[in-house]
């Protein structure tokens, strides 16, 4: 397969799977709306820079190691739930906030090396990607690609992924929107943190196939 057919590939199968909702959707709308749009694009950077730890080792032909050994997809799951739920609790204990908290910039409590670092781990943690890779891999990458030719693939998924979130937080960073967040910030706050209780649940319960 030659390199512009496997991008064109990538792009549709990727979009795909970067605007499915999921963990990093509801992160990285939870990042903007509480903190700004600045959390919201580091958040993103970290989301996409922990593609490639799943594409490191789908090079190394791990995936299909790691997607089908029940003892490290339970211990992924465990992880990743665990997380998802960690930070689903902190967006639960949210309270409202004052014109004087807005005034304070409450955005300065996360510095971008933790925003990025929230984003890596969500993605890093993900039970699902081994599957998701190998099946990519199948259709796309091989072991034996050139270098040169998986570094592009690998730059070109992670650029799209970064493209995506950088949309959603533009759309939720308008200030029609964030005008809106703050009459009911904690609320959504605590929703998302709802969601991401259920979704790290439904990590730690679902059969990963």
């Amino acid at each position: 397969m030659d390199l512009f057919q496997g991008l064109l590939i990538i792009t549709s199968i990727h979009i795909l799977a970067a605007a499915s909702p999921g963990p990093d959707f509801v992160l990285v709308s939870q990042q903007t709306l509480s903190n700004g749009k600045k959390a919201g694009l580091m958040c993103s950077i970290g989301i996409a820079l922990g593609l490639s730890i799943h594409i490191i080792y789908s090079a190394l032909g791990l995936a299909t190691v790691i997607a089908n050994s029940t003892s490290a997809l339970w211990a992924i799951k465990i992880l990743g739930g665990g997380y998802l739920i960690y930070l689903g609790i902190k967006g639960l204990r949210a309270k409202p906030m004052t014109e004087a908290d807005f005034s304070a910039n409450k955005v300065e409590q996360y510095s971008a090396k933790r925003s990025i670092g929230v984003g890596f781990l969500c993605n890093a943690l993900n039970p699902k990607a081994p599957i998701y890779f190998v099946s990519l891999f199948t259709v796309v990458l091989s072991p034996d690609m050139p270098l040169h030719q998986l570094a592009i693939y690998s730059a070109w998924i992670m650029l799209l992924q970064l493209a995506w979130f950088s949309l959603v937080v533009g759309l939720l960073s308008r200030p029609a929107v964030m005008k809106q967040f703050k009459k009911m910030g904690h609320w959504v706050d605590r929703v998302l943190g709802g969601a991401m209780i259920l979704l790290g649940l439904k990590v730690i319960t679902t059969k990963v196939n």
